[in-house]
């Protein structure tokens, strides 16, 4: 198989029409029916929705978990959440992957966890928007939104602080059978990282 990846001389927002774009492409390409996309507020998610409105696809939108910014609150927009309901878009959350009880103990205790070291591995060697991707994948697989089987693949979409720079064909993986996902493609993604 000869296909080509898009690389983007820098991370971040403005890489999000493209990336969408691009996954819309491949999931059209390789019959995908699940897209899962990193959305804080919901904006990711409507561009989305737009890129993908002519595909037979579920999009899954993975936000922060409620409380990460304020107790018993998510971070998500009202009126997007409202727009996404009406698109037929999921929008939902949970406890990151890579962080959750673990970084609890690590602000108590102190000290590096095997999460963490996932975690800053993924982020340092393939960037953020590439962790984020992962991330997204497993929590929409722990959320039951998407199927998990050998035959599954789907697109997982992150971003790196705001928008989307990152697109994946992953087969995913519930968390608590990690080494089970993979990275069969990589649609998209930044040349440079964040330090």
């Amino acid at each position: 198989m000869d296909k080509t990846i898009t690389y983007f001389d820098n991370v971040g927002k403005a890489n999000t029409e493209e990336v969408m774009k691009l996954s819309a492409k491949r999931a059209a390409e390789l019959g995908i029916k699940y897209v899962v996309v990193a959305s804080t507020s919901g904006e990711t998610a409507l561009v989305a929705a737009d890129a993908f409105k002519d595909l037979d696809v579920k999009i899954v939108a993975i936000t922060h978990q409620y409380g990460l910014k304020e107790p018993g609150k998510w971070e998500v927009d009202e009126g997007k959440l409202e727009k996404l309901n009406e698109l037929g878009v999921i929008m939902t959350t949970q406890s990151h992957m890579f962080s959750g009880v673990e970084r609890a103990i690590q602000k108590r205790i102190s000290g590096a966890s095997r999460a963490d070291v996932i975690s800053d591995t993924l982020r340092a060697v393939f960037g953020k928007g590439f962790k984020v991707a992962i991330e997204c994948a497993m929590m929409a697989a722990d959320s039951g939104y998407i199927p998990v089987s050998p035959d599954t693949e789907i697109i997982a979409i992150g971003g790196t602080r705001q928008g989307a720079d990152v697109a994946l064909v992953v087969r995913p993986a519930h968390s608590h059978e990690f080494f089970s996902l993979q990275v069969r493609e990589v649609i998209a993604m930044p040349r440079a990282k964040e330090d």
